[in-house]
């Protein structure tokens, strides 16, 4: 089959195309793997490896593969470990579970997938390995404060140490603990975070930098999306909530997000109500936002639950989108090849109080650079003399003004300070009132299920009594039925014991 590029002209290698910050959708030869979305993905030598997912309310267990090179599909046959080779590490006799909103790791060689949404008995989370060279998967066995099972959490990467936050358990309780596990041991610990958490969510990303900070965007509760951004000292543990620096940074949850360099691309995702068309990208560094690119309301790539890559190919740096849920399932693969270098920028996304100030200050610029322009002229057309004259005009600066107002300006600034100290123990104290609100709410939303569940027992148990209570009427007339025929047969034998009583005397009697 004949590639094409994103304007439908013909092609034979996608990534040769000069096209940058554009997603270009890849046409695979061959067979595809079904739509699907809650997937985990990871790019392990040029190839693409899709684990699980959820379809249909079903979820999957297959492991689809896509090859960068040759743009074939293809599924890797899983052969669960069972010889018991590592008695110590391995849980053997089971086959690799069907997953949705788990995690996937790439360490070492291997690919951990971690936690997830799995038809399984177990209360806490499980590890599995998987060799993508020869298939071979195992659970492994992990030691320490095992946390309790969960889906649509984030696991990250940092060292040797995988940094597990929130998701949503299996009774619909959402989360925001904090666990580590230690890939080395293979030991799992509750990492105690100081100052306010971010609220309980799932379905967020993470992302960490300079092994040091990690972030944590958005996400969904079950009533609403947000658009917020936590950072962890990793060496303090200390979480902050940063202000988001660029208009038009909607809420979301169930988007995709990698990090290239500095660079946090966030790809997708949704409101509850509809997809996010933006492809943002966050400067780690600098904390500001930026718009890559757009696509359509029902694209692909406005999907909720889609995954997202990144790969070198030919010394391009590339971001690979796969699957996803907008109405449908997706089953699309998608390219976007981030630019060479920083000389051209990407757009800022600005308020209009922002959009208007950069067009004033860029008015002032061309007044400034045409009045130069005009003194050049009029400098060249002067004699030196004129010039030494004009030049030695001065403007007498009042010192003792310019104190006064730098006094003025030190004075305000101390008050600005101060007001903005007092903002932040207001909001600080907001903050620790919405946490605890939220977990009475949480508490109250548990107390209303179990009362809703009492009701229904309830009204089980009446429906039943009812029953009961009709069949009962119906056997006490039946009862007295039977208790008018008994009373009738007592008068028949009165009777006819009344007319035998005469016995032997009234047989005479007759006879005479």
């Amino acid at each position: 089959m004949e590639k094409q590029d994103i304007n439908g002209n013909s092609c034979c290698n996608p990534f040769s195309l000069e096209l940058y910050e554009q997603w270009i959708p890849i046409n695979p030869s061959g067979s595809h793997p079904p739509g699907r979305y809650k997937h985990a993905a990871e790019v392990i030598q040029e190839k693409l490896y899709i684990v699980g997912g959820s379809r249909n309310g079903r979820y999957l267990s297959d492991i689809q593969v896509f090859d960068l090179r040759t743009l074939k599909w293809s599924q890797l046959k899983l052969k669960v470990n069972t010889d018991g080779s590592k008695p110590k590490d391995i849980v053997s006799g089971l086959s690799f579970p069907a997953s949705a909103g788990h995690s996937l790791v790439k360490w070492e060689n291997q690919l951990l997938v971690v936690a997830g949404n799995q038809k399984s008995s177990s209360d806490t989370v499980t590890v599995w390995s998987i060799d993508p060279e020869t298939g071979n998967c195992q659970v492994v066995k992990t030691d320490g404060k095992v946390p309790t099972a969960r889906g649509g959490q984030s696991a990250t990467l940092v060292g040797s140490r995988v940094i597990m936050f929130g998701g949503e358990d299996r009774r619909r309780r959402l989360l925001n603990d904090l666990y580590i596990l230690d890939l080395e041991t293979m030991t799992w610990d509750l990492a105690e975070a100081k100052k306010t958490s971010p609220p309980p969510r799932f379905d967020h990303t993470a992302a960490v930098h300079g092994e040091q900070y990690l972030l944590i965007f958005g996400g969904s509760s079950h009533s609403t999306c947000f658009n917020d951004l936590y950072i962890l000292d990793l060496q303090t543990m200390d979480w902050a909530q940063t202000d988001i620096r660029g208009a038009g940074v909607n809420p979301r949850g169930g988007h995709a997000a990698i990090t290239i360099d500095e660079n946090w691309y966030i790809v997708g995702g949704g409101d509850n109500s509809s997809g996010a068309p933006e492809t943002l990208v966050l400067n780690m560094s600098k904390l500001v936002w930026s718009v890559v690119t757009s696509v359509g309301q029902r694209d692909p790539l406005a999907s909720e639950g889609l995954s997202l890559c990144s790969a070198a190919i030919d010394g391009e740096k590339l971001l690979i989108a796969f699957g996803g849920y907008n109405g449908r399932y997706n089953n699309e693969v998608f390219i976007l090849k981030t630019k060479k270098t920083d000389s051209t920028q990407p757009r800022l996304l600005q308020s209009p109080a922002a959009a208007a100030a950069a067009a004033s200050v860029t008015a002032a610029y061309a007044l400034t650079t045409a009045a130069d322009k005009e003194n050049k002229v009029i400098i060249e057309d002067a004699s030196l003399k004129e010039v030494q004259a004009q030049r030695s005009t001065k403007v007498v600066v009042n010192t003792d003004t310019l104190k006064g107002e730098k006094k003025i300006l030190e004075s305000r600034l101390k008050d600005l300070r101060a007001e903005n100290v007092k903002l932040k123990g207001n909001l600080d104290e907001m903050n620790n009132s919405h946490t605890e609100l939220s977990i009475e709410l949480q508490s109250v939303q548990g107390q209303l299920a179990a009362e809703s569940s009492r009701c229904l027992k309830l009204e089980e148990q009446i429906s039943e009594m009812q029953k009961k209570l009709e069949s009962r009427d119906s056997i006490e007339r039946e009862l007295a039925a039977l208790r008018d025929q008994k009373s009738q047969i007592e008068r028949d034998v009165a009777e006819l014991q009344k007319q035998k009583s005469g016995g032997v005397w009234q047989w005479v009697a007759g006879a005479t």
